[in-house]
């Protein structure tokens, strides 16, 4: 479980493709060392397990599943990632409560200045739309950000310049894949509604 509040902005140090499924390399010298082999991590809101590790780097092996369904595959040496640790009981929840589990990429499809901060407008899958409200929380490449405002096909988002420093977000581009994942609440609230209509 994550929050969605980025540790630290990693780098791809390199991938391997010796076995079936890639091997990343992801330098974090602030994060690196404090991890242990088998725990969670978030790469761009995309939970892994550490394989390997050292002070300044560590390793995480993506399945086909992962590399189908986010934008992994379009990481390549010197690519920047968003990172988190896992949550601990009695960690402050900055953000919101995040799996990890992604749902899928939404492409950026509007990008402009708004005072400082950056605002960017998402294409937004139709079978998805029912999770997405004003105010309402949504993850995007692993950071926890309040969704503006919803309108047809899109919604916009607004990345404050702290946000633009310290995550891959500074340097987001029109037209790029971004990993996103729902909100965990609204999720089990619709299945929820769904089961009771199923029975009435």
């Amino acid at each position: 479980m994550f929050t969605g509040i980025i540790r630290e902005r990693g780098t791809v140090l390199g991938i391997s493709h010796a076995e079936a499924d890639p091997i990343y390399t992801i330098g974090a010298p602030e994060m690196a060392g404090g991890l242990t082999i088998g725990a969670s991590v978030a790469v761009c809101g995309i939970c892994l397990t550490v394989i390997s590790q050292t002070i300044d780097f560590f390793k995480v092996q993506l399945s086909t599943e992962t590399m189908n369904i986010t934008n992994a595959s379009s990481w390549v040496e010197g690519s920047k990632v968003n990172l988190e640790p896992s949550l601990r009981f009695g960690d402050e929840l900055g953000g919101h409560l995040v799996s990890g589990h992604v749902d899928g990429t939404l492409a950026i499809v509007e990008k402009y200045a708004e005072g400082s901060s950056l605002r960017l407008r998402l294409a937004l899958a139709q079978n998805f739309r029912r999770f997405i409200a004003p105010k309402g929380t949504i993850t995007l490449n692993g950071v926890s950000l309040t969704i503006n405002d919803v309108a047809g096909d899109s919604f916009g988002v607004n990345i404050i310049p702290h946000t633009q420093a310290v995550t891959t977000f500074g340097q987001a581009e029109i037209g790029e894949a971004v990993n996103f994942e729902v909100d965990m609440i609204a999720r089990y609230l619709d299945r929820l509604q769904e089961k009771t209509v199923m029975t009435a």
